[in-house]
């Protein structure tokens, strides 16, 4: 579990599967997007505000007029956010900014050809065909689109805040309660203003973060979440143009390789309803047991000048927020490592099952896919900075070794059928003993509702019937021809 929820202070990572320490763009260590939210490395680091005002000025360094009249401006519609958690409009802008710039090997985002656009819908199609073969469950990609960096940012922003906002509002109401009762009216402005700048530094920071991450991520399910529109496939053509660079695969393999664990997703969260909601409300789950070290927030409420608001910033990387030690917050966590490596292992599993006898480079691209999850790629990385927490490698793998067991030993019905209901899934001591769960009978689930549904119907019948000989429908006594029989 990792120290640093929401990635405040978090420290650099060691790749469990080699790769020299060097994470994705060539950047080892501290370097590059190991820390997406910015704390801890980059100018934007030093001040959260920097994504705001960093652009104006001349070569020097110095600001003219109109540019102070615009940073100014800018720094009071941030005072004036009277919204949620965290300040939205500011993320999207931001993250907007960060994808102008470029990614940071250097790409650039553009708007996509007709060709390129194409090129994704023909992959998709591609790839739900020979996924047919390979599962139970029908296609899920009910559209299929090209995204730019831009379009990633804009269509997946939704879910980003079901994700950050249950912590987001933790931290709020922490800031409103490091005061005494009794001075907490006194301090009405300055809390407004403080809960203003935290949705602002909560924008700011999301907003670099996603603004980084929309210049890596191939699709819309990286991180094993579905952030984009229900039932829309969707790849990144100048992503995926980047990931498959160096790999020495025909770019049509890739892009193929890509669009069928995009599909493949697609039909888990399509076809098994209760899928979503389980796993956010995993997420949830987790965020609820994150607490604020209340005792540096005291510190920072009884020192914080508002001319000085990088000095809320610079508390928060110190590390103010922990997730709490209860048996309750493990069990939060186990659940969602446990429900995502299923998801990525299913998804893993089949893919492979699709890919094998049409691809020649199969192998090696699920094995570039796992060495970047076990090294920390960008979806990972910033998922381990929303809600602190690291999708171990090994729960992936042996997710997918156990999946692809359940194939060989009940067939691709068995298998998928136990999307059915969550109890019906391995759990976590399974995944140490993946044989045990394959060969043991499983409950069927099928059966108990149909029971439960007769018993309904036939309790619906009694209840028009005479409850003993001689006793009229509605239950009083009589002849049991009913009341016109006085």
């Amino acid at each position: 579990m990792s120290d640093t929820p929401f990635g405040f202070g978090l420290p650099p990572e060691e790749p469990e599967d080699g790769d020299n320490g060097k994470k994705k763009g060539g950047q080892g260590g501290s370097q590059g997007p190991a820390d997406p939210f910015g704390f801890g490395g980059g100018s934007g680091a030093d001040n959260p505000f920097a994504a705001l005002f960093g652009g104006m000025g001349g070569p020097g360094g110095e600001m003219n007029p109109g540019d102070l009249g615009a940073a100014f401006q800018k720094l009071g519609q941030m005072l004036s956010y009277e919204g949620g958690p965290v300040n939205w409009e500011m993320a999207k802008d931001i993250a907007r900014q960060t994808v102008a710039q470029g990614a940071q090997d250097g790409s650039k985002d553009a708007s996509l050809s007709p060709g390129e656009r194409s090129a994704v819908e023909e992959a998709v199609r591609l790839a739900d065909l020979w996924l047919d073969g390979v599962t139970s469950l029908p296609s899920g990609s009910g559209s299929v689109v090209a995204w730019s960096r831009a379009e990633w940012v804009e269509e997946t922003l939704p879910v980003w805040k079901d994700l950050v906002n249950p912590l987001a509002e933790r931290v709020g109401a922490a800031m409103g309660d490091v005061l005494p009762e009794e001075m907490q009216a006194m301090a009405g402005p300055l809390l407004g203003m403080m809960r203003s700048m935290g949705g602002a530094m909560f924008g700011t920071q999301i907003g670099q973060a996603l603004g980084v991450l929309a210049g890596e991520v191939v699709g819309s399910t990286d991180i094993g979440l579905p952030l984009g529109p229900a039932g829309k496939a969707a790849l990144l053509p100048g992503n995926v143009t980047t990931f498959g660079a160096g790999l020495g695969v025909p770019q049509e393999e890739v892009r193929l390789y890509l669009a069928l664990r995009e599909a493949a997703h697609q039909r888990l969260f399509a076809h098994v309803p209760w899928l979503r909601s389980h796993l956010f409300g995993a997420v949830e789950g987790y965020a609820r047991g994150i607490k604020v070290d209340t005792t540096k927030l005291e510190d920072v409420v009884g020192q914080i000048d508002p001319q000085h608001p990088e000095e809320l910033q610079n508390a928060l990387q110190q590390g103010m927020f922990q997730p709490e030690d209860t048996p309750e917050q493990k069990a939060a966590l186990a659940r969602l490592e446990t429900a995502l490596a299923l998801v990525e292992g299913w998804v893993d599993a089949v893919v492979h099952a699709a890919a094998k006898p049409h691809l020649p480079s199969a192998d090696k691209l699920r094995e570039t896919l796992r060495r970047r999850r076990a090294s920390g790629g960008p979806a990972e990385q910033t998922f381990s900075t929303l809600i602190g927490l690291q999708l171990r490698p090994r729960r992936l793998r042996d997710a997918s070794r156990l999946w692809a067991s359940l194939t060989d030993a009940r067939g691709l019905d068995g298998r998928d059928g136990l999307w059915e209901h969550p109890d019906m899934l391995p759990t976590a001591a399974d995944l140490d003993d993946p044989d045990g769960f394959v060969h043991h009978e499983q409950p069927d689930f099928s059966e108990l509702d149909k029971m439960l549904g007769e018993a309904a119907r036939d309790r619906g019948t009694d209840l028009g019937k005479p409850d003993r000989e001689g006793d009229d429908p509605d239950g009083t006594p009589g002849d049991g021809k009913g009341d016109g029989d006085k």
